[in-house]
């Protein structure tokens, strides 16, 4: 599933090419068929991502709401675009742009209200990517929690947009046991937690890539698979730590694959 820093992309992207303008809205699989009259020919006024949410507003007040799930994807084309390929849930083509997209695949799509897309993002946590997020109040439901910080740190009511891979990393990256629970997490590890991923993942945003090793341990053993940049723990189970030659550990916490480092994160 594509973590937060994708959706931000995403959303950087069509707010560059899209808004300002009115944007041709169809749905050429026809499930989004009536929504996506509701907001065609419209002039969108901004989008944005909250954790793994992408929302396009409209000038009308609507706001189109799509999730990616597992599957879903964006593909980008300069105009004219050719015969929708495959399900395209929803197609957008900016009326005064040279550029459209079409959207495959998606867990949601779908027309949100004001009153909805307030609800949405009322109930996820905070986005390392957004500048309003409240990091001290996430903290707080951390340190109050016992649910091991490799479950909490996936939670999307209290993190939004951190996935697999930022989990594993970040945790890493502190020495910190993906089991120890939340309340053993002190407030100076959760502020450096955070200030971790505020560094770490803009620049998925900007690349489009994960960089998460630094740069002294960024040799030896290649990436978990190609073109892919190189993770200390990320799929890497039975192979050596990049820091201790210990094999990284594998287990599933939560339905979710985890990877950690036995030595490097003992605690």
């Amino acid at each position: 599933m594509p973590e937060g820093h994708t959706l931000h992309r995403i959303a950087r992207l069509h707010h560059e090419r899209f808004a300002g303008g009115a944007v041709r809205v169809s749905s050429p699989q026809g499930r989004f068929a009536e929504g996506a009259a509701l907001v065609d020919g419209q002039v969108l006024e901004r989008a944005e991502a909250v954790g793994k949410h992408l929302l396009h507003h409209y000038e009308s007040g609507l706001s189109v709401h799509v999730h990616l799930g597992l599957y879903g994807t964006f593909s980008e084309a300069e105009l004219p675009m050719g015969p929708p390929v495959g399900q395209v849930r929803m197609r957008m083509i900016g009326a005064a742009t040279d550029f459209g997209t079409d959207l495959r695949g998606p867990t949601a799509c779908e027309i949100l209200h004001p009153p909805e897309v307030d609800a949405l993002i009322a109930r996820l946590g905070a986005d390392p990517l957004r500048p309003d997020a409240d990091h001290d109040r996430a903290g707080a439901r951390i340190r109050r929690s016992r649910r091991a910080i490799g479950a909490l740190l996936m939670d999307q009511a209290i993190i939004a947009g951190v996935g697999n891979v930022y989990r594993a990393e970040v945790l890493f990256r502190h020495g910190i046991s993906p089991f120890r629970p939340g309340t053993a997490i002190t407030a100076a590890e959760w502020d450096a937690l955070w200030a971790d991923l505020v560094d770490l993942m803009p620049i998925g945003v900007r690349t489009g890539r994960m960089h998460v090793v630094r740069p002294e341990h960024d040799s030896g053993a290649p990436s978990y698979a190609k073109d892919r940049p190189r993770t200390y723990v990320y799929r890497r189970q039975g192979e050596p730590c990049r820091v201790c030659a210990t094999p990284v550990a594998h287990k599933v916490m939560d339905a979710r694959n985890l990877f950690w480092c036995p030595t490097c994160q003992s605690h």
